[in-house]
């Protein structure tokens, strides 16, 4: 039996040499993955930013938990299996390079939901946590 057109899907799988949701010129393998599967961190908040949306896109629940401050990390993370991330505009960022200890990423996030478009706007902050980048929290619109 078909499934009904409503019922909330995962998403889409992303194939390791499929271009990496984050938006940058590399294959997932090559960019993301590395970040998701542990095999590199982060070396500035704009990648750690770019990893999250990533795993966002993916679905990898564990890996948003795992780079989410302690301080303000939910107990838990249920993804809308309806939501589908279509793509990141990086809109400005401070500091958050390897030679800082804090950082903000302002963003647009691109998603579609039950067929409707729509987007998500934030200025997020990033802290260096025992030589990582995480983040921290979104700062209040201005």
């Amino acid at each position: 039996m078909p499934k009904p057109k409503n019922t909330p899907r995962r998403p889409a799988p992303v194939a390791p040499a499929s271009p990496c949701p984050c938006g940058r010129a590399a294959t997932y393998r090559d960019c993301c993955a590395a970040f998701h599967e542990g095999r590199a961190t982060a070396p500035t908040a704009e990648r750690l930013m770019r990893s999250r949306y990533s795993a966002f896109a993916v679905g990898d629940t564990g890996y948003l938990l795992r780079t989410w401050h302690p301080t303000t990390r939910p107990g838990s993370l249920d993804l809308d299996p309806a939501q589908r991330w279509t793509g990141l505009d990086i809109l400005g960022t401070t500091g958050g390079s390897a030679f800082h200890t804090e950082g903000t990423v302002e963003f647009r996030a691109h998603y579609t939901v039950h067929g409707h478009a729509d987007s998500q706007y934030e200025h997020s902050r990033f802290v260096r946590e025992s030589g990582q980048w995480v983040y921290l929290d979104a700062l209040p619109p201005a």
